[in-house]
């Protein structure tokens, strides 16, 4: 059986703008709008909410801002994956992903290589899917497209059993293939999901203590005390523990805020929060 080489989108225009012009347009009001802190030192990896661009679209400029310019060849992200499949950790089986503003091919050979640390340290690897229909990686490409200054290639993983031992392997074996590589590290996420506007920022504001103390273990603290959420709580997690090996050693949350800042309704709002990792030394 031939595998159709581009992964078709199932979001665009519904998740966010699906003619080219107003999609960039659009990206690019998010990252002008973004006032960043001063940020010294080398970007490892980004933390970023992956609602539809419309509500999540003005914090994610925050983190995408942050890296607005720069030209790594690679750039690898980590999601959540939403839809009851099986398998534990699933990569498409595309040759690369299609967005109105253009295909990004991806690393075949980096997701072999990955794929074989993990079937050695965990017992298995990466299942391949055909046509998956998660938003979570997806929507974080178009801004990828629009604030990076050169092409770049992908490595996509999306993760359905979001446990400390998959995230902590999986965050090491990332570290391992990307060690050489001119790459960014993405982690999308989501925070608190249907509560009002004050328990959500309370939950928000622990989640972001975690992540900006580096703690990926505080995490899944957070997560298993009740104390904070994230519905992508493993694929940050990873991320935190690759960007740490990479020779990241600090994180500075950029940006929070609810869907009632867009919508009105502040009675069941979800949380967003857009974070940097860096190499200060």
């Amino acid at each position: 059986m031939s595998i159709p080489n581009l992964r078709p989108s199932p979001i665009a225009g519904l998740w966010y703008e699906g003619n080219p012009k107003a999609l960039a347009a659009s990206i690019d009001s998010y990252l002008d709008l973004a006032r960043l802190p001063k940020l010294d030192g080398k970007v490892v990896a980004i933390m970023a909410p992956h609602a539809g661009h419309h509500y999540s679209g003005p914090v994610a400029g925050y983190a995408f801002a942050s890296i607005r310019g720069q030209t790594p060849d690679l750039v690898a992200i980590v999601s959540p994956m939403h839809h009851p499949y099986r398998e534990p950790i699933l990569v498409t089986a595309h040759e690369a992903y299609s967005t109105p503003l253009g295909s990004i091919p991806v690393d075949r050979s980096l997701v072999g290589r990955l794929d074989a640390i993990l079937s050695h340290d965990l017992g298995f690897g990466i299942s391949p899917v055909l046509q998956d229909p998660e938003h979570s990686l997806e929507i974080m490409l178009p801004f990828l497209q629009q604030a990076l200054a050169g092409e770049f290639k992908l490595l996509p993983i999306m993760l359905r059993e979001q446990t400390p031992l998959v995230a902590e392997k999986l965050g090491h074996a990332l570290a391992q293939v990307l060690q050489d590589q001119n790459c960014l590290l993405v982690a999308s996420t989501d925070l608190s999901h249907f509560y009002n506007e004050n328990e959500a920022c309370a939950y928000d504001e622990e989640m972001l203590r975690q992540v900006e103390s580096f703690s990926p273990q505080g995490i899944f603290q957070a997560e298993d005390n009740n104390t904070g959420f994230a519905c992508g709580f493993g694929a940050l997690a990873s991320v935190l523990w690759a960007a740490k090996d990479l020779g990241a050693d600090t994180v500075k949350v950029l940006r929070h805020a609810t869907s009632g800042t867009v919508t009105g309704d502040f009675d069941r709002v979800v949380g967003y929060g857009a974070a940097v990792a860096l190499k200060t030394q």
